[in-house]
């Protein structure tokens, strides 16, 4: 996946929120300051995804899937 193994970036936290709004909450929220992966957007298996590393190097992945659909 391109990664070089660096102390620290062997994981990632996945949030899944109820609402594609919280989603995008969260991602504006926690990556401020951060390096942005993937910029929050519609996915292609039909999730509301992005992932980013924060400013303290926490990386992160936000996954909102929309199940009434």
């Amino acid at each position: 996946m391109g990664f070089t193994l660096t102390q620290g970036n062997t994981m990632h936290i996945q949030l899944e929120p109820d609402s594609k709004e919280e989603a995008q909450r969260l991602f504006d929220e926690l990556s401020i300051d951060g390096k942005i992966e993937m910029p929050i957007q519609d996915m292609f298996w039909g999730a509301y995804y992005g992932s980013f590393t924060d400013k303290y190097g926490i990386n992160w992945m936000i996954n909102f899937q929309n199940r009434n659909q």
